[in-house]
């Protein structure tokens, strides 16, 4: 496994994603999620929104079965859209309301980072900063970041939270693959383009990029006569896709990996921090992304990768 800090933690680059998870299936989600401990993997990404708040509760049982709370690196979440609840979610009650039952599942006193799910301009960021600095200063989450938040958004938040002498955010956790998203996913998702990349890699801003390998575009189950799954053709079906999935299988073939482990391994490989998660519903899949750790790409196999360049020597 490798590791990057985060804040002031050792963290594994491999985030594994909780969401398929529930509390109908605890063997099958303890098997993966010891498989990932046992592989070196420490951060696990949950959110109140995620499977009626069962991913939380299994990830809450597990610590509590395997006694390592301290030694997990837990990303929660809060302050999704409710279509029911036609106030901003990002607002400090809304977020405090979704915090405090996410701890309550998952059987913990604190977060060790806690994202806000979406943006809401809304809510003014000193608001935002406000209400998150005083939940660190009280002990329930560590440090603060976002998620599907503009850069532009995050320098104007940490850039008050500088003024005002309180703890800025550290992370953003929006869409990047080496499938190149035609549009958001959802409404209110944020794809990391050129000029959010550019940011990225001038600040060396921590990046957990969710959807890191395209929903499964590199994993040999695509191709232009094969429409079936709608969400992917929508987002993802385009030529240079096409020839980034056949890149990512002939690189593959050469470094003796599969297509999908070369394309997490572009998203780990990017020239500032990424925690890319990932979302193994059974071992089968769990290992087969963890072979990404060991698949090492230069930077003249990036650019090929991404159509930066028409062949690999140039």
């Amino acid at each position: 496994m490798k590791y990057l800090q985060l804040g002031d933690r050792n963290v594994s680059q491999l985030v594994l994603g909780t969401m398929a998870f529930h509390m109908g299936d605890l063997d099958g989600a303890y098997s993966v999620f010891n498989r990932f401990s046992e592989a070196g993997g420490n951060a696990f990404d949950t959110a109140y929104i995620y499977s009626g708040g069962d991913c939380e509760r299994v990830l809450g049982q597990w610590m509590k079965h395997r006694k390592n709370r301290s030694q997990t690196f837990v990303i929660a979440k809060g302050g999704h859209p409710n279509g029911s609840v036609p106030r901003p979610r990002i607002a400090p009650e809304e977020v405090r309301a979704d915090l405090e039952v996410s701890l309550i599942r998952t059987q913990t006193d604190y977060f060790d980072l806690y994202l806000l799910h979406r943006d809401d301009e809304r809510i003014p960021v000193s608001t935002v900063v406000d209400y998150m600095d005083q939940e660190i200063r009280r002990g329930r989450i560590l440090a603060a970041g976002v998620s599907n938040w503009s850069p532009t958004r995050v320098q104007a938040a940490n850039e008050y939270a500088v003024q005002s002498d309180k703890h800025p955010l550290i992370a953003i956790s929006n869409n990047i693959s080496l499938a190149a998203a035609k549009k958001p996913h959802w409404s209110g998702c944020f794809l990391t383009d050129q000029a959010a990349w550019d940011w990225h890699n001038e600040n060396q801003f921590p990046l957990i990029p969710w959807s890191s390998q395209a929903r499964g575009f590199f994993s040999g189950n695509f191709s232009p006569d094969k429409p079936d799954n709608l969400h992917v053709v929508d987002i993802y079906y385009t030529d240079d896709n096409f020839e980034r999935l056949n890149r990512a299988q002939q690189l593959g073939q050469e470094k003796g990996c599969t297509a999908i482990q070369v394309a997490l391994a572009y998203v780990m490989h990017q020239p500032f921090p990424t925690f890319p998660i990932f979302g193994p519903v059974n071992l089968d899949e769990l290992n087969s992304s963890l072979g990404a750790v060991e698949v090492k790409l230069t930077e003249k196999e990036m650019q090929w990768l991404n159509l930066e360049s028409k062949t690999l020597g140039s």
